[in-house]
C-alpha cells in the first residue's frame, strides 16, 4: 500500500529543473526511490545516480567502480557480474554505481547526465533521505554528506543531502513506509521552496544537512504537521555569532531540534560550508534565510 499526502504549504513550481539524485543506502532503496517519483511527479528532470550496495557511512570515500561480485546489486537489483556501471533496463534514469557515494554522483554528474540531457549539467543536486539522521559529528562520515558536497565543491552544483531518523533498510519493490513518503513530501517541500527562490539556489560552496525527526503512526504522521527551523551543525559554542534570526545570533543546533525535541515534528535545516562540513558562516546564512522564509518558524 502506498502512502499519498499532501501537502497544504507546498508552493507551486514555476517550472520543473535538472535534478540529480544519490544516497548512500543504494540505488534500489526504498526513501531513494519514493523520491525520485515525487520529484518525476512534480515535473523535474530527475537523474538517480547511486551506489549498488549499501555503504553507508563511506564519508567522502572515491575510488574507481569495479564489475559487481558474484551476489548482485543489493537486493538483487542487478545480476552478478554486472558492467561496473549500468542503468534500469526499463527507465534510463535509474543508475548504479559500484562503489562509494562521491563516485555515484561524480559518474552522474560527469558521464551519464551529459548523455542524458544531450550534454546539459545538473541544476540541483538532492542526496537521500538517509535511513537514519545525520547530526553533528555523524555529518563527516556521511555517504549522503559526502555525495552532496562532492556536487557543490567539485562541480559548483547547489545540493541538499536529507536524512531521516525512522525506517529500516527497504528494498524499491516493497510496500512504501510510511516514514520514505512523508520524508520525501517535505524534502519536495524544501526543495521546491529553494528552487522557486530562483538562481541560484544557495550561496557558492554552501549546502544544507537536513535532518527529519522520527514518524510513527501516532505522532508526526503528517506531512502538514511539521515545522521547519534553521540550525547548526556544530553546537557553536566557540564559534563567530550567527545570523540574526528569530531574535537570537545564535542558531540553535541540529541535534537538539530534530532528535531531542523530535516529539514536536521539527525539521532541522543547517547551512553547511562544503569545505570542512561544517556550519556556514553567518552572511551565507542570512543569504539562506531569505530563500527559505516562506517556510521557517521560530523555535517557542
Amino acid at each position: 500500500m502506498r502512502f499519498c499526502i499532501v501537502l497544504a504549504v507546498a508552493l507551486p513550481l514555476v517550472q520543473g529543473i535538472r535534478i540529480i539524485q544519490s544516497n548512500d543506502d543504494g540505488w534500489a532503496e526504498m526513501n531513494l526511490r519514493t523520491f525520485f517519483d515525487v520529484l518525476s511527479t512534480a515535473g523535474h528532470q530527475v537523474l538517480l545516480s547511486g551506489p549498488a550496495e549499501n555503504k553507508s557511512g563511506a564519508g567522502s570515500k572515491d575510488e574507481t567502480p569495479t564489475t559487481v561480485d558474484s551476489d548482485g546489486c543489493e537486493y538483487q537489483s542487478c545480476p552478478g557480474g554486472s558492467p561496473p556501471t549500468g542503468a534500469n533496463s526499463s527507465d534510463p534514469r535509474l543508475n548504479y554505481v559500484n562503489s562509494y557515494p562521491v563516485t555515484s554522483m561524480k559518474t552522474g554528474i560527469a558521464v551519464t547526465a551529459p548523455k542524458l540531457w544531450n550534454g546539459a549539467a545538473p541544476e540541483l543536486a538532492l542526496t537521500g533521505p538517509n535511513i537514519g539522521g545525520n547530526v553533528a559529528i555523524q555529518v563527516p562520515f556521511s555517504g549522503t554528506v559526502g555525495a552532496a558536497v562532492e556536487a557543490v565543491k567539485n562541480f559548483k552544483i547547489p545540493a541538499i543531502a536529507f536524512s531521516g531518523q525512522t525506517g529500516e533498510r527497504t528494498a524499491w519493490n516493497q510496500a512504501t513506509p510510511l516514514s520514505s513518503q512523508i520524508y520525501s513530501d517535505l524534502a519536495l517541500n524544501i526543495s521546491s521552496t529553494i528552487i522557486n527562490s530562483g538562481k541560484p539556489y544557495l550561496p557558492d560552496n554552501t549546502w544544507l544537512n537536513v535532518n527529519f525527526p522520527a514518524v510513527s503512526d501516532t505522532r508526526c504522521n503528517n506531512a502538514n504537521q511539521f515545522k521547519y527551523i534553521l540550525t547548526r551543525i556544530n553546537t557553536g559554542l566557540v564559534s563567530e555569532r550567527d545570523a540574526d534570526w528569530c531574535g537570537s545570533t545564535r542558531l540553535p543546533w541540529e541535534t537538539d531540534v530534530a532528535i531531542v525535541r523530535g516529539s514536536s515534528c521539527y525539521v532541522a535545516i543547517s547551512p553547511g560550508d562544503a569545505n570542512d562540513k561544517t556550519t556556514a558562516n553567518a552572511a551565507l546564512q542570512q543569504q539562506i534565510i531569505a530563500k527559505l522564509r516562506p517556510i521557517l518558524s521560530c523555535l517557542p
